[in-house]
């Protein structure tokens, strides 16, 4: 398998979907997610130009991150516990971006974590659970625009930068789910008063990447296309 192809197959899929729909191809972030993969295999993509990489794990990324060249521009993309917090903006300074913020609890625990050393606020986006599962993590579509409304107002070290949703595990199911989610940021954008250009949509991952780029998506959330199945220990 070589990653530097595989991510050169993306970018083109990428690039593909934005003429399809109408759009600039500059206008998509890939997010490569290296969950489970070794440090190696991040360089290599990085070594193949790309510089935006997710993680899951607060752990695996606080180990990671160290062994990258400093450019990486880091966002979590997994489940945060609140609690885990300090240990993650301590732990990753350069943090560019948290995509899961899903309560008010978990906003003032980020917001109170970012250090003060940051040049910059750390961008994040509220998580939506737009399936409906109670196994998904994210708030109620209805309550998207108090908890953006909330990071806006309260957390000074955050800046509110879009919204993100996971969508069904049924493919065929997800056009709902983005289609929620572009419904969500119409919301909050006016109820704040923003341009819904300054609002990414995070939606989309290796199953389904194209199809959510079509509706609107800003930022994708590649993995196993990029770097192959992940390899989970075996816990038996």
């Amino acid at each position: 398998m070589s990653v530097s192809r595989n991510i050169a197959d993306v970018l083109q899929r990428v690039a593909s979907a934005c003429a399809r729909s109408g759009r600039d191809g500059g206008s998509v972030r890939v997010v490569a997610v290296s969950k489970t993969k070794p440090s190696d295999a991040v360089k290599a993509c990085y070594d193949a130009g790309h510089r935006s990489f997710g993680e899951n794990y607060v752990q695996e990324l606080i180990d990671k991150a160290p062994t990258l060249p400093d450019d990486v521009r880091w966002h979590f993309v997994g489940h945060l516990q609140s609690n885990k917090a300090k240990a993650l903006l301590e732990g990753v300074p350069s943090l560019a971006m948290l995509e899961t913020i899903d309560s008010e609890k978990l906003a003032n625990k980020v917001n109170n974590a970012v250090p003060e050393r940051r040049a910059n606020a750390l961008d994040v986006m509220v998580q939506v659970n737009t399936s409906g599962e109670e196994s998904k993590h994210g708030c109620e579509p209805a309550d998207a625009v108090k908890l953006a409304r909330h990071i806006v107002d309260n957390c000074p070290r955050l800046r509110f930068a879009g919204l993100m949703t996971i969508g069904m595990p049924d493919y065929t199911s997800r056009p709902e789910c983005f289609e929620t989610l572009v419904e969500c940021r119409r919301q909050v954008c006016a109820e704040l008063g923003l341009d819904e250009s300054a609002c990414e949509l995070s939606m989309g991952m290796s199953g389904d990447f194209e199809q959510a780029i079509e509706m609107g998506s800003t930022n994708v959330r590649v993995g196993s296309t990029i770097f192959g199945a992940r390899e989970y220990p075996n816990k038996a």
